[in-house]
């Protein structure tokens, strides 16, 4: 048998690895060692040598000395550096030496970006951070947050992620007798159907402190922190604070919001008196019952405006826009009010009375001590003397129209006010009321820049229909005519009882033809037939030719010039003053009938008493001699006594023709 072939040899391959030879394995020995040493000296490296170098480069970059206790590296992909027990200097002109202090600051860095001059930071952590953020000490300069020289908008900075364990800031501004602290920590963080966690959680914070010198509570958050990095970016917030009864809600964007001069906010305020205002925003707003309005707070530097703001003072409606312009010798309000439906009894405040506190009336409990004082007093006019501090401390531009008014006892229909108030001088012009069909349209200058306020008041009053000036719909019927008349007063004084009572000028008052139930005129002149026969069978018009009443004003004492009522039915003659000062009256009317009846008692009515008591009265000394007469006459014969009370209508038409009857 022929034997089998023998296999065949194998090739050799092109890629046999190799031994190394001698000198080979020396250099893979060394390469080893390099990386071993490599190693081992990272493991083992004292970070800490670079505290100085970085001190060194904060401190020329920012002016501010930087002290890092100990520092630490984790190397990787995403490397860490930590710093525990880290202090930052604050600026020179501040008592407090030091501006931020931590006990750890961890920041995370992608190392390979850093290659491309990007730096990204994932996370950063702080622990126990306590930051001061404190306003110059003189008006106009930068605060202690300004140590970074200006940036070219063009930084390649990104964070991700901030989160804060225990933090403490502080806002301090001794001009403005502002001491805020509040607590800072993240709150946990939001997920969503597309992702875990978010890296941004919310940062909450919550404290208190002082408000120009007014105590203060404060709690919110904002949805995303990481905007501090960019001063031109928008940064999300939402506060709570309370000062006193003052709630504040703001819920928006700031842009700077160490420096707060640019701001978008939904801005819903409310409390019991706007003017509790006055000391925590320094715009001068008369009192008012409590009040809860929401708007859009914005502001551009020095101008604050509340745009398309809606709500409620005490029982009337109030939107409009406001401006309020600071960083002038005298900050100034602008402002546009609309009430669709205003009660009179809230603008009392502006005359220093307190609102109504029945039933269905909205007051503070301060105004409803006041008001009971109120009716306590023996006295109406207000006497509550206005604050020259207010008047005196910003200027004014304020537009106010109210398109209905609610007065149960007062017959308004509408107000158009305009208010203008520049350097201790306040003017309203006009200010406008629709009464009774008509107006009553008036000018007020009130000058505050003196001691004692020096106010003129000119009004007008045209067209005002009689017959709407009766509450009682039956007696509403049974009058009818305009009514015009002019007032022109002039005084001095801080609160209107004051500047009333010493006033002078002119009063005047007129009515052209008209008509008058008989019933009105008959009980007046205590007509005891008449009015009895119109009681009970029914009532009839009596043309009335004109009416008018003029008094001369000085040092606050109104005394009559001209004073008659005069019908086809009766004229009635006036005389007598009223004191505003003393809040008396002393007027004697006397009723002279044109017609013949029996059983009338006429006899001058004399109006009497105060203000707030007013008396109405027959003049019984002139009744004395005809109820002498009656009553002899009675004793013989009772039908008798019916003589005594006889009257053959002696009055005369008045003269209308002058200018009271136009």
């Amino acid at each position: 048998m022929n034997a089998a072939p023998a296999p065949a040899a194998p090739r050799a391959s092109r890629w046999r690895l190799r031994r190394p030879g001698p000198r080979g394995q020396r250099w893979l020995a060394v390469l080893v060692f390099l990386l071993a040493a490599l190693l081992i000296l990272i493991a083992l490296w004292d970070w800490n040598w670079f505290k100085g170098p970085v001190e060194r480069a904060v401190q020329a970059r920012t002016g501010r000395a930087l002290h890092i206790g100990h520092l630490d590296v984790d190397l990787g992909r995403t490397s860490t550096i930590r710093a525990d027990a880290i202090t930052f200097a604050n600026a020179s002109w501040s008592k407090q030496a030091t501006m931020a202090n931590a006990d750890r600051v961890e920041i995370d860095v992608r190392v390979w970006p850093l290659l491309r001059g990007s730096i990204q930071l994932p996370e950063v952590r702080l622990t126990r951070p306590d930051v001061l953020l404190e306003a110059a000490p003189r008006k106009g300069e930068a605060g202690n947050w300004n140590f970074l020289p200006a940036s070219d908008g063009k930084s390649s900075l990104q964070l991700k992620g901030l989160r804060i364990d225990d933090g403490r800031l502080q806002y301090l501004d001794a001009l403005g007798r502002t001491d805020i602290r509040v607590g800072v920590r993240s709150g946990e963080a939001t997920t969503t159907a597309h992702k875990q966690a978010d890296t941004a959680p919310p940062l909450l914070v919550k404290g208190q402190g002082r408000w120009q010198g007014n105590p203060f509570t404060l709690s919110g958050g904002t949805e995303s922190p990481l905007q501090l990095t960019d001063s031109a970016h928008p940064f999300r917030i939402h506060l709570d604070g309370r000062a006193g009864s003052t709630h504040a809600v703001a819920t928006g964007t700031l842009t700077n919001p160490f420096a707060l001069q640019v701001f978008d906010l939904q801005f819903a305020l409310s409390g019991q008196d706007l003017a509790d205002l006055y000391p925590l925003l320094g715009i001068a707003i008369p009192p008012s019952p409590p009040y809860a309005l929401d708007g859009r707070l914005k502001r551009d530097h020095n101008v604050w405006r509340y745009e398309g703001f809606t709500g409620k003072v005490g029982d009337s409606d109030l939107g409009g826009n406001l401006q309020f312009e600071v960083g002038r010798d005298r900050p100034r309000l602008t402002a546009t009010l609309e009430s669709r439906r205003l009660d009179f009894d809230d603008l009392a405040g502006f005359v220093g009375a307190p609102p109504k506190t029945g039933g269905g009336e909205t007051a503070n409990a301060e105004q409803k001590a006041q008001a009971a004082q109120v009716a306590a007093s023996p006295r109406v006019l207000p006497d509550t003397p206005y604050n020259l501090g207010k008047l005196r401390a910003m200027d004014a531009d304020v537009r106010w129209k109210a398109h209905r008014i609610n007065a149960p006892s007062l017959p308004l229909d509408d107000m158009d006010a305009h208010l203008l108030l520049d350097d201790g001088v306040l003017r309203l012009d006009p200010l406008n009321f629709g009464v009774a069909g008509g107006d009553i349209r008036s000018t007020i200058r009130m000058d505050a820049r003196q001691p004692q306020i020096s106010t003129a008041l000119k009004a007008s009053v045209r067209g005002v229909q009689l017959g709407q000036l009766f509450p009682d719909a039956n007696l509403a019927k049974q009058a009818k005519g305009g009514i015009s008349g002019q007032i022109d007063l002039t005084g001095r004084g801080n609160s209107i009882a004051a500047m009333l009572g010493g006033s002078s000028g002119d009063v005047g008052v007129a009515m052209g033809r008209g008509h008058v139930g008989n019933l009105v005129m008959e009980l007046a002149g205590l007509d005891i037939t008449e009015s009895l026969k119109f009681l009970f069978t029914g009532d009839r018009q009596i043309p009335l030719r004109c009416a008018f009443a003029d008094f001369g004003v000085r040092d606050g004492l109104m005394t009559s010039r001209a004073l008659a009522v005069d019908t086809t039915d009766t004229i009635i003659i006036g005389e007598g003053a009223v004191s505003l000062r003393d809040e008396q009256m002393d007027l004697l009317l006397k009723p002279r009938p044109k017609d013949k009846s029996i059983l009338v008692l006429r006899s001058p009515l004399r109006i009497g008493g105060t203000f707030k008591d007013p008396s109405f009265r027959p003049d019984f000394k002139a009744l004395g001699l005809r109820g002498a007469v009656a009553l002899a006459l009675g004793s013989i014969a009772p039908p008798a006594a019916l003589l005594a009370t006889i009257e053959l209508g002696p009055g005369k038409d008045a003269n209308c023709g002058g200018q009271y009857a136009k």
